[in-house]
């Protein structure tokens, strides 16, 4: 008992029931009552009243594979365990409180010892063995005493040697730390309004203080670390598989940035290069220092080995049915396979590998945020999850069209028809520059052995709509000949290259952008500035098996317009991400460059170096 620390709301909400029972009064009043309005935080409160709410910031979520949206604003129903309404000045104002010894503007709000107890170690295991000499016994076991973790309401730590108090927290679209020295009377408060920046708000705190420290002791300021990016080829040389013991990590390159991702769980995070060192720079953590060895990986203790990447088997057909999206779009959770164990993406970023219990039972690590808890899911006759129930809060199978194989589809804004004239009367947008002479290419008259699947010459797309009279698929020379080394080069694996789309006319491309809804226009391209579709620089694509002559299953389908779409979604099993991977790093060798929102679309280098074009295929064909 007491030997594990578990983050709890249901404590909290628990403390401020007894409050609301014991007082008679609501929660968010008992609090402005006797706790907000005595320490001078006007402007505070539990409770969305319009003079606190008026000057709420914008917040943004964001998502892995690279989605933004707002914040959500409708109260969460979880207070008194967050949910507060404040800013930096009021929480200054909570600061000059607790360097006064706990006496506010009208008196004493909470007694100095109360205060000492609220920052003292809760739960601090001591050696019970039994020594003659007792001061000696004192004295081994202050040294033993830990000089970091949870007292009452705060975290403490130790800050180059100074005592610190603080606490932080984190809802949807905002990140918040207090940080404060309360012998030196230095304090700190930083907030965000970006989901999850938590690394970011406790770094800005850390070195303010140390700035601050230093100035009222009159020394020198010290200088702020500046971590800086790693060059794209040395990314792409680190990018691998890594292993200690039985602890994995994967480290990412994707477009020029390295992400750090371990195999137990946890979350994605950045490093950025530190002198020698590879350093974690990211949003949601900052400063943990990992030192390369050749092929090694020396990170504290622990050294990480490189080891091949294999391909992986596929996902156990037990788990199948498990596999998707649950929740609302606040909050998605994500059951996906990884390494051959079934695994959660819960609260958008934190990733854990579960145990299986039984065919509808799994339960979370005994680490993280979630210990003791259990998934329970609910399947209907064919073995296919209608829902889950994670750490007892029900989860209902999110819609996603497209997701059981069939094309995506949306219903256009104005009929496909009535675009098309419009489409064909308009004009491209006029450029000025020195392009290029246009030189596209067909693909298959390169090697007759890439497949084609042209979607747009037919019906199965995402309008339902025929838009080329022929099923043909267009590049740019250059573009074209660096297509067909990649498609050579797969085949010494067993691989080749399925073509959607290539060049597409001006024209097509209005027609696409007019018919789609405004959120999912990150879709298709703006006819404005024109494609790199219609310059002849991007193919839309996939990977066939050369054995069977099918296509390999990827995480999404082509056209999709959900988050399965973008580059680097987690979701999904080992060999669907592999696919994905092996067809990024194939056509990144040849010069192409994935849309993050978009696996299967590709860009060739020289785009820019191309006219916008709005000639058709027939039209190609007669010159």
């Amino acid at each position: 008992m007491g030997t594990k620390a578990k983050y709890s709301n249901a404590a909290i909400a628990t403390v401020g029931f007894v409050l609301e029972e014991t007082q008679k009064q609501p929660f968010a009043r008992y609090l402005w009552r006797t706790l907000l309005d005595p320490l001078g935080m006007k402007r505070s409160g539990f409770e969305p009243d319009p003079a606190v709410t008026k000057d709420l910031a914008q917040a943004l979520m964001w998502s892995y594979p690279g989605r933004e949206f707002p914040a959500p604003t409708f109260e969460l129903g979880m207070a008194p365990a967050g949910s507060m309404y404040t800013n930096v000045l009021d929480l200054g104002h909570f600061l000059n409180v607790l360097f006064a010894g706990g006496k506010g503007p009208h008196g004493q709000i909470v007694k100095p010892e109360t205060l000492e107890q609220m920052w003292t170690l809760q739960f601090v295991k001591k050696d019970d063995k039994k020594e003659k000499d007792k001061e000696k016994k004192e004295e081994k076991e202050k040294e033993k005493e830990p000089k970091e973790g949870f007292g009452l309401g705060f975290y403490l730590s130790e800050l180059d040697g100074h005592k610190s108090i603080g606490h932080g927290g984190a809802i949807y679209g905002f990140a918040t730390q207090l940080q404060a020295l309360p012998k030196e009377k230095l304090g700190v408060v930083v907030v965000a309004s970006r989901d999850v920046a938590n690394g970011v708000t406790n770094h800005i705190a850390k070195v303010a203080l140390q700035q601050m420290l230093a100035a009222k002791e009159g020394k020198p300021l010290p200088a702020i670390e500046e971590t800086m990016p790693i060059p794209i080829d040395k990314a792409r040389t680190l990018a691998g598989h890594y292993k200690s013991g039985e602890r994995t990590l994967d480290l990412l390159e994707r477009d020029g940035h390295l992400w750090a991702l371990p195999g137990r769980g946890g979350y994605r995070l950045e490093l950025r290069a530190l002198g020698d060192h590879l350093v974690v720079d990211d949003q949601m953590e900052y400063g943990l220092k990992i030192e390369v060895r050749d092929d090694k990986l020396k990170i504290g203790d622990k050294t990480y080995e490189r080891v091949p990447t294999t391909k992986p088997e596929p996902c156990p057909e037990k788990w199948r049915g498990l596999l998707g999206e649950y929740g609302w779009d606040h909050n998605t959770l994500v059951i996906l396979e990884r390494d051959g164990k079934l695994n959660a993406l819960i609260e958008w970023f934190f990733l854990y590998p579960l145990e299986e219990v039984s065919a509808t039972e799994f339960k979370f690590p005994d680490y993280g945020l979630y210990v003791g808890e259990k998934l329970l899911f609910t399947r209907d006759d064919r073995g296919r999850a209608t829902r889950v129930e994670a750490a007892n809060v029900v989860f209902e199978r999110r819609k996603i069209d497209g997701e059981n194989g069939e094309t995506f589809k949306i219903a256009p804004l104005h009929p496909v028809e009535e675009l098309r004239r419009a489409a064909l009367k308009a004009k491209p947008p006029e450029e000025k520059g020195d392009f290029r002479k246009p030189e596209l290419v067909e693909l298959v008259r390169l090697d007759d052995t890439i497949k084609l699947d042209i979607r747009y010459a037919a019906t199965n797309n995402f309008l339902s709509t025929r838009f080329y009279q022929s099923a043909k698929a267009f590049m740019q020379k250059p573009a074209a000949e660096a297509l067909v080394r990649v498609h050579k080069k797969l085949a010494e694996q067993g691989y080749g290259l399925l073509v959607y789309d290539g060049y597409r006319p001006w024209s097509v491309t209005k027609m696409f952008w007019d018919a789609t809804p405004e959120k999912q226009r990150v879709f298709v391209a703006d006819p404005s500035q024109g494609s790199r579709h219609n310059r002849g620089c991007a193919v839309d694509l996939t990977l066939y098996e050369r054995k069977t002559g099918k296509p390999v299953e990827m995480v999404g389908g082509y056209d999709e317009m959900s988050d399965r779409s973008y580059a680097d979604y987690l979701g999904g099993t080992s060999l669907q991400r592999y696919h994905r991977d092996l067809l990024r790093r194939a056509m990144q060798e040849e010069g192409f460059s994935v849309y993050e929102a978009e696996w299967w679309h590709f860009d060739y280098k020289d785009w820019r170096k191309y006219p916008i074009l709005n000639k058709t295929f027939e039209q190609l064909a007669s010159e």
